[in-house]
């Protein structure tokens, strides 16, 4: 299958998932999850967006579920942030999966949860080759949060308290995410973006996104 153009992209179902750090002058987190609902109604893409924002005390693990047009706004508010340097909300985002043409959404809305958990970065105690490891971690623990949410009832934007309540073993541990945003192999939204903008076409097969735009699922 081959992507030539965003209108090839936008007919079909994406999810990017992508983690960051959160500014150290962000005083309320939640402030971040009103961000992100006020710019998805801006794109005004007529295309659903559904997913997850988890919000860690220094870090965020963010999951989007749209057309390809969306997604690529998103990235692209991204890459601006980088620019807003102190003024950002958050900082050094990293790409952990972008997928292609994924059958089903797994999740029914767009939510986010404020997370107050213990954690720090260990600096070498995860090598580089650890990698993918945590990554499908990350992955395996997101696919079972969709889920458990399913269980719940639609409409909230925020996640209840109770869902990593009753199961603790669904929180992806803040360590794993801050070794993500330190591992030179995941791309910016800048490198990203450079590589998408290109006039070469891309071809998706299977397998993670680190340097290249290939298909990955969750």
């Amino acid at each position: 299958m081959v992507l030539n153009s965003r209108d090839d992209a936008k007919s079909i179902l994406h999810r990017l998932i992508f983690v960051s750090m959160i500014s150290p002058d962000l005083a309320d987190k939640r402030d971040l999850g009103e961000f992100w609902e006020q710019q998805f109604q801006q794109y005004n893409q007529g295309e659903t967006v559904t997913g997850i924002l988890l919000l860690y005390p220094s870090c965020t693990i963010h999951v989007l579920e749209s057309g390809g047009d969306v997604l690529y706004c998103a990235l692209r508010d991204l890459s601006k942030m980088k620019k807003q340097g102190e003024r950002a909300l958050v900082l050094n985002p990293k790409i952990l999966v972008l997928s292609h043409n994924i059958p089903n959404r797994l999740f029914s809305q767009w939510s986010y949860k404020v997370l107050d958990v213990p954690g720090h970065y260990l600096g070498d105690k995860y090598s580089e080759e650890a990698t993918d490891g945590i990554i499908t971690e990350c992955l395996t623990k997101i696919l079972k949060i969709g889920k458990q949410l399913t269980k719940y009832p639609k409409g909230s934007k925020t996640i209840p308290n109770s869902l990593f309540e009753k199961s603790p073993e669904l929180t992806i541990p803040q360590t794993s995410i801050l070794h993500l945003l330190h591992s030179r192999e995941l791309l910016t939204p800048d490198q990203f973006l450079q590589a998408y903008d290109s006039p070469l076409h891309v071809t998706l097969d299977s397998g993670h996104v680190f340097g290249s735009l290939n298909q990955t699922s969750v």
